[in-house]
This record gives structure tokens, C-alpha cells and sequence, in this order.
């Protein structure tokens, strides 16, 4: 259990498969936020999508709920409640006034109150290989505003799976604060296996922070595949905690004495610099008396 005075808390990482249907998805996170709070979880993050992975947009558009009648928001806030934990719902689809899609993120503290929220900023426009393509762009609105909140033990760096791959967003996170960092994600079984570990361990390792990063796994509706492996990852870029490939709950004891460690050994933050990009050279020049 945790102790404020030392910042050492348990986090956990519940790891689903969510399919088509809201309700399914909100009762077996639920169930597993329950779950984690018995093994001692103070912190527990469920993944992105985590109510909800629809391939089909149109039928996305049609079951995705305005956030005021989001049951997942009503399950997720009563379950640290009850619990006493704080919950990062790791998003939940959410209808706009525009007609698009926020991908949001929810921070609740334990009293079942929202403490924050993130909207995704950087989104899934990719074709990674064996026929697969995304573009999120075309059915969600992106954000625009980069998210640190305050829990008991740290602050936090909200982002979203996709969001990894930018490493300046991270190292703003953690200037302006964070010492943990959550990435929430449904990362696709083709490019988990090839990117994954390493892009979690290097966000952690740059930024000198705790990454606690809770995932989709297994198949789900009209052959999409997510790679699974919730990570728990420590400021020197060891892998706490693996949630394999299968769903259930890991959980890792995080000392935030850890992060100080790391940025003394390693001060890297501190050492940013100014620099202006140079264009490409122009034809060779022959220097005199050569």
C-alpha cells in the first residue's frame, strides 16, 4: 500500500480486450479495477479504448456516447470511490458538438472526482504492413493541449499510445513536472512486436520517469489484433512489470526516489540547448591553392 510520506506507491496496469459493445467492456474493467486494488494497487490505469474498439466508423459514430451519458465515466469514478484508489480510465470515445471524436483520458482520485483530462493529440494515420490501415484522423478531433496532473505521490504526464512516438511531448511532460508518465494504448499486434518495449524504456529513459503504460491485448472484432504487454517502466528504463498477452492485472511498487536518482546521474534535462537546423550544403567548393 502506499506511503505519501516517502512517495512509494503501488501502480497497477489492467490489461482487456474490449470488443464492440460498451457495457461488456465497462463490467470486465471494472471487475479488474476491483481486482488490482486487492493485490495493493494505489494507482491503477486501464488502457486506451478500454469501453470500447469499433472498426467500423460508422458504427463508432453511431454507439459512442457525449461524455454527460458516458457509462464508463458513471462505472470508472464509482470504482475508485469504492475502492479508495485513483483510476486513469485510459480513454474513452467521446461524441463532440462537432460530430467528431475526442480520444480522452480521465484522471479520478479516490474520492470517484475527475481530476484531469487528456485529448489525444497525435493520431493513428498509418499503414503498417499486412493490409492493415488507420486514420484516425478521419473520425477523431485531435488535441491541442499537452496534460500534467497532481496525485498524491507524483505528477503525472497524461498521454495516449500513439503520442509515443513523439519524444518532445515527453520531455515537456517532465519539464514542466512529471515524474510518471501513463500511456495508455491499443497498440496493433504488427507494430507492438517490432516497437513496443523499446519506445516505452526509451520515453522513460530520457525523461528520467516511471512509465506505466496498461494495453489492449488479443483479437478483436473483424481481425484487428493488439499486441498486449502492459508495461510498468522505471526512470533507468527496467521493466517493472510485463502483462504478457493474455488479460488480467500487473502491478510494481514505484519509489519516486527513483526519478531523483536517475536525473543525478544522468542530468539531461538540464542540459537542453538552443540550436538552429543548417540546410543542406550547396555544390562543393574548391578551396584556393588546392
Amino acid at each position: 500500500m502506499s506511503d505519501k510520506l516517502s512517495n512509494r506507491f503501488k501502480a497497477a496496469c489492467v490489461q482487456v480486450s474490449a470488443g464492440r459493445d460498451i457495457e461488456p467492456n465497462v463490467s470486465v474493467a471494472r471487475d479488474l479495477i476491483f481486482r488490482a486494488r486487492d493485490e495493493g494497487a494505489d494507482f491503477i490505469a486501464t488502457p486506451e479504448c478500454v469501453t470500447l474498439i469499433e472498426p467500423d466508423n460508422e458504427a463508432l459514430r453511431a454507439k459512442v456516447p457525449p461524455e454527460a451519458d458516458h457509462p464508463g465515466i458513471e462505472a470508472f469514478t464509482g470504482a475508485a470511490r469504492e475502492t479508495g484508489a485513483w483510476v486513469l480510465i485510459g480513454s474513452l470515445a467521446v461524441k463532440l458538438d462537432s460530430g467528431k471524436i475526442a480520444n480522452r483520458s480521465y484522471l479520478i482520485d479516490d474520492g470517484g472526482g475527475i481530476r484531469a483530462t487528456y485529448d489525444k493529440i497525435h493520431m493513428f494515420d498509418v499503414q503498417p504492413g499486412d493490409g492493415e490501415t488507420y486514420r484516425e484522423s478521419a473520425t477523431y478531433e485531435p488535441g491541442a493541449q499537452a496534460v500534467t496532473a497532481d496525485t498524491p505521490w507524483a505528477r503525472v504526464g497524461m498521454t495516449i499510445c500513439y503520442d509515443v512516438r513523439f519524444a518532445y511531448l515527453y520531455r515537456d511532460l517532465a519539464h514542466a513536472g512529471a515524474e510518471v508518465l501513463t500511456v495508455p494504448s491499443a497498440f496493433t499486434k504488427i507494430t507492438g512486436e517490432a516497437h513496443w518495449h523499446v519506445l516505452q524504456r526509451a520515453r522513460a529513459i530520457e525523461t528520467a520517469c516511471f512509465v506505466v503504460a496498461p494495453a489492449q491485448c488479443g483479437a478483436h472484432a473483424e481481425g484487428r489484433r493488439t499486441f498486449g504487454h502492459s508495461l510498468i517502466v522505471d526512470p533507468w528504463g527496467e521493466v517493472l512489470a510485463d502483462g504478457g498477452d493474455d488479460v488480467g492485472v500487473v502491478t510494481a511498487d514505484i519509489d519516486l526516489a527513483r526519478v531523483a536518482e536517475a536525473r543525478s546521474k544522468v542530468p539531461a534535462l538540464a542540459h537542453d540547448r538552443d540550436y538552429t537546423v543548417r540546410p543542406p550544403a550547396g555544390p562543393a567548393v574548391r578551396l584556393a591553392g588546392e
